[in-house]
């Protein structure tokens, strides 16, 4: 039977082969979300600059061929109105309001990392709390330091803790169903694992490798396999240790994560004040003295050279808004795949099984 809900975990997918031996979620976040490679790509694993420099030149593109297809043009427009003056003083304005905007959203993540000594005892007693709680998980190991051999050193010991269940399950009725399982997620543990060697955090990297770790299906079909029907008390335990292990990926994950869209603010913040400054000049610059068709004669490749800068300034002049745009489309992106931690199914999608915990 083909069930399907819709909404925003990263759990989820189209259907592909997964755990439990039943259609489930592909171990590639990229697979997971509909649409194109190309879109994907753009909206999640694209450089954020090369992003803002497509939106830019397609936006000069625009501009210059409806300035070229104009019928009355620029020129002979500018001798009745002033059409330069009006667009600019605009630009100029937005300019500056959606600085004060990105400025405001800085401070306001930045106000997370402000509190008294207690709140950041408390926080800190917190982060410690929970590395122990890992390093129970990891055997006594010491957890690293690093986000990204923090999340491997925690799908690694999943991984084991998955194989130690295999072992555990030889002579268990739901042996072979338990294989299915184990096997899938031993599979997208060595491939996250892959992926997160090396990875520095402040990339995307980090997020991208975590992400498609599809824990929270995994909890959801471990779950339903220890509940499924009465079995050996040994590998039920053998379970509880490899959801227990899953459990700590979900907050760590969200962790690193809540940690990487502060940094991608930040940095937004930074881009788009230095973006500012030429944008201000330009859109204050075109407001000042190019108040007269005469000042800008000729024409290139058949365009009226005043077509050709006209153009140029707008682009500029909305630079910053091209970067808050590519920035924010991959963290909206990010967070809508991450709305709920655990085992929830909240988008469309297509596997064999009810979603209610019953028996396939």
């Amino acid at each position: 039977m083909t069930s399907s809900t819709s909404g925003g975990n990263d759990g989820e997918s189209d259907g592909s082969p997964g755990s439990g031996g039943e259609a489930g979620p592909s171990d590639r976040m990229r697979e997971r979300i509909p649409g194109s490679r190309l879109r994907v790509w753009l909206l999640m694993e694209a450089n954020r600059l090369v992003v803002t420099a497509a939106l830019l030149a397609g936006l000069f593109a625009a501009f210059v061929v409806l300035g070229a297809l104009d019928p009355v043009g620029i020129r002979a427009a500018m001798g009745s109105a002033d059409p330069i003056e009006t667009a600019f003083q605009g630009l100029l304005t937005a300019i500056v309001t959606g600085v004060t905007i990105v400025v405001t959203i800085n401070q306001l993540v930045l106000s997370q990392e402000l509190g008294s000594v207690g709140d950041q005892r408390d926080r800190m007693a917190g982060a410690m709390a929970f590395r122990d709680d890992v390093e129970d998980v990891l055997d006594g190991a010491t957890a690293p330091a690093d986000p990204a051999a923090f999340l491997r050193a925690l799908v690694e010991a999943t991984r084991r803790r998955a194989e130690a269940l295999r072992d555990e399950a030889a002579d268990d009725e739901r042996r072979d169903r338990i294989e299915v399982y184990v096997d899938g997620l031993a599979a997208n543990a060595r491939s996250v694992d892959d992926r997160l060697q090396g990875a520095r955090f402040g990339t995307f990297a980090v997020v991208s490798a975590a992400l498609d770790f599809d824990y929270s299906w995994r909890i959801h079909e471990g779950r339903r396999l220890r509940d499924a029907e009465a079995g050996s008390t040994a590998v039920d335990a053998a379970f509880d240790d490899v959801l227990a292990a899953l459990g700590l990926f979900g907050p760590a994950r969200e962790h690193v994560k809540t940690l990487y869209f502060q940094w991608e603010l930040i940095d937004l913040s930074r881009a788009v004040l230095y973006a500012a400054i030429p944008a201000l000049v330009v859109a204050a610059g075109m407001i000042l003295y190019v108040d007269d068709p005469a000042t800008i004669q000729g024409s290139t490749l058949g365009v009226d050279d005043l077509v050709w800068v006209v153009s140029a300034a707008v682009t500029v002049s909305l630079a910053p808004f091209a970067l808050l745009t590519s920035y924010i489309l991959r963290i909206a992106t990010v967070a809508k795949r991450t709305l709920a931690m655990g085992p929830f199914v909240l988008r469309e999608t297509n596997r064999t099984g009810d979603l209610d915990g019953g028996e396939r």
